[in-house]
């Protein structure tokens, strides 16, 4: 019996090991229950009439041949927003990459207000580009020039990134279509720019909002390009690249009816911060001060939380990093981590009145197992002004540390509920041969060598990394911990996805998105949840009615708990929600005022803030610059 012992303690720690690691499941009724909240309704996009036909992978340089499927997995992305003017964020931009086109449409079922149109292309040849060599990547809308009506930034792979601004009439009631939208350069300087996402921003706090690129291969590259020489030069590493393209920083300068001029700022950041391979980024205040903080998501290297300390006109950010202490895994520990960051967004998880940051990395079974981020804040603020970042990984804890090859990751309150629910986009490539073991082998490959795709294994259309992967859709349940019932909403349908939008498109108070996917169709998810709570929606406008990108609303709730939210700039991988603030109110008496305090930067720099009680619903707001809240379109608030 003895000389068994060695192999049974063997099998008992393993089983014990085994069922520490497992994820606690709640019971079917109480999965059940969490489920019957929810309700969607899938819709498919509609097409341009007459658009090219569909690809399914792209042309690139000879010496990435050998990848082009890799080459080929981004593209895919969705915007929602009010391009109309109707008042309702009910118009969709949407980046196919089987057609190669840039497309507006209504929202499926918001009514044929005009018909799907996609953007003039013929101006991405502006310039000596060639069209053959050009993708477009995602796109951000805003009100560049500040003339109260929403315009688009489109940016690319193989060229710099394009501003279409919004003209002619601003009625709704005389739809839209592509002459509404004349194209200017941001840069003028013919560049090779391989973006993967962009923000906007009040960056240096003048009360103009500012522009932020983040681009992933080298600058000047020629990824697209099937009849260059050379080798094209991929990651110095899988866990420490630092090697990829510039974040490209714009100030604000100016503007006209028929056009804005940026200024580019550069040697903003330090050099291996601004070559990270940057697949998202989100710009958020995480301090109170209404300047915005980044987080930088980076592929095969350590993400990066910058504090913000720039005056107007200059730009300044100082390097955050997290503190590990003798439990806490390296990668855990933010600014030091190995993983693949692909998506990141903010909100308040623990209701303490603070941003949190949802990080969607890789976590595939039995393929590549890292871990997805919660950095929930501590509260502990000043310690970023000595260069820390106040933040604890607490994805395990909550539940929604792994689900798949995630990109896009989304917090929002679906149900009304007054609690945050996570969504993602998830899945790679997808084909018929598991590639996991020869993308394993890359991983532990030397990095003298992996920088020269040649070196890499066979990529090629036909490879399957994490294409069943379907988007998870995590709830809170009794305990605390989040629980994946995406099967039980019939969401678990494989789908190969990169962007998700966020919007009430409809003004019902229930949060809506879009699913952008990658090489097949997308689709609109209609809101229906049965039993959705109270809300309290805010448009807030300044200046002639552009969104107040960076203005924050915390919701003081019952029980001392805190909810904080901001207007977004577009934060995130290639999906950008709305620019609306939306709190669920849970079981609040919907006839009863809540107190929500609002604070801003006017169109000179100053900080205001007003405190208002407001009636539950949606309510259109005008920042003025006076420390006065103007309500409009009926909206009923308080003072």
């Amino acid at each position: 019996m003895k000389k068994y012992s060695s192999s049974v303690a063997a099998i008992v720690l393993v089983i014990l090991c085994h069922g520490m690691a497992r994820l606690p499941t709640p019971a079917a009724p109480e999965l059940a229950a969490l489920a019957s909240r929810f309700h969607f309704q899938r819709y498919p996009l509609s097409e341009v009439s007459g658009h090219p036909p569909h690809q399914q992978v792209r042309k690139v340089h000879p010496s990435l041949e050998r990848i082009s499927a890799w080459i080929s997995s981004v593209g895919a992305a969705a915007t929602l927003s009010d391009l109309d003017g109707d008042g309702l964020p009910n118009d969709l931009v949407l980046v196919d990459p089987r057609t190669g086109l840039v497309s507006v449409a209504p929202v499926p079922g918001t009514g044929a207000r005009y018909e799907v149109f996609a953007l003039d292309r013929t101006f991405w040849t502006h310039g000596s580009y060639d069209p053959a060599t050009i993708a477009p990547m995602g796109t951000v809308a805003g009100d560049f020039n500040e003339d109260g009506r929403t315009d688009l930034l489109v940016y690319f792979w193989g060229r710099t990134p394009v501003i279409y601004l919004r003209t002619g009439e601003s009625s709704a009631a005389k739809g839209l279509s592509a002459g509404d939208f004349a194209p200017q350069e941001l840069v003028s300087s013919g560049e090779r720019w391989y973006s993967d996402c962009a923000t906007q921003a009040d960056f240096d706090g003048d009360g103009h909002i500012d522009l932020l690129i983040g681009n992933y291969f080298q600058d000047g590259a020629r990824i697209l390009d099937p009849h260059a020489g050379g080798t094209e030069v991929m990651h110095e590493g899988k866990a420490r690249a630092l090697n990829g393209g510039y974040k490209h920083f714009f100030i604000w300068q100016g503007a006209t009816p028929t056009g804005v001029t940026y200024q580019e700022v550069r040697d903003v950041l330090r050099e291996e911060v601004a070559r990270g391979w940057t697949v998202a980024m989100g710009a958020a205040d995480l301090d109170g001060d209404l300047l915005p903080e980044i987080y930088f998501a980076h592929d095969f290297g350590p993400d990066r939380l910058v504090h913000n300390r720039s005056t107007p006109g200059h730009l300044k950010f100082v390097e955050l990093e997290g503190r590990r202490d003798f439990t806490t895994p390296k990668s855990c520990v933010l600014g030091r981590d190995s993983f693949k960051g692909m998506g990141c967004d903010f909100g308040d998880v623990n209701g303490d009145g603070l941003p949190d940051i949802y990080v969607s990395n890789i976590t595939t079974k039995f393929g590549l197992t890292e871990s997805h981020f919660l950095w929930e804040s501590t509260g502990q603020l000043e310690e970023m002004g000595h260069g820390i970042a106040p933040y604890r990984q607490n994805s395990e804890k909550l539940g929604i540390s792994r689900s798949g090859f995630a990109w896009d990751s989304r917090l929002a309150d679906f149900d009304n509920d007054g609690v945050l629910e996570a969504i993602q986009a998830c899945g790679f490539i997808r084909g018929t041969i598991n590639r996991w073991p020869e993308l394993q082998a890359l991983g532990t490959s030397n990095n003298q060598l992996v920088h020269n795709p040649r070196f890499w294994p066979s990529f090629r259309p036909g490879t399957d990394l994490s294409g069943d992967d379907f988007n998870p859709f995590f709830v809170r349940g009794t305990d605390g911990r989040y629980q994946d019932i995406a099967s039980l909403l019939g969401l678990a349908e494989p789908m190969v996805s990169r962007g998700i939008a966020i919007a009430d498109v409809d003004g019902d108070g229930r949060l809506d998105f879009v699913c952008a996917n990658q090489w097949g169709p997308s689709y609109f998810f209609k809101n229906e949840a049965p039993t959705a709570g109270a809300f309290l929606g805010l448009r807030l406008l300044r200046g002639k009615g552009s969104p107040a990108i960076g203005a924050t609303a915390t919701l003081n709730r019952a029980g001392g708990r805190k909810s904080v939210a901001q207007v977004d700039g577009g934060s995130g991988h290639s999906g950008r929600r709305s620019p609306e603030i939306h709190f669920g109110l849970g079981l609040a008496d919907p006839s009863k005022p809540v107190p929500v305090e609002i604070r801003w930067r006017d169109l000179e720099g100053k900080v205001r803030q007003a405190g208002l009680q407001l009636v539950p619903g949606w309510h259109t707001l005008q920042l003025d610059g006076a420390d006065v809240l103007e309500t409009a379109s009926g909206s009923q608030a308080r003072r």
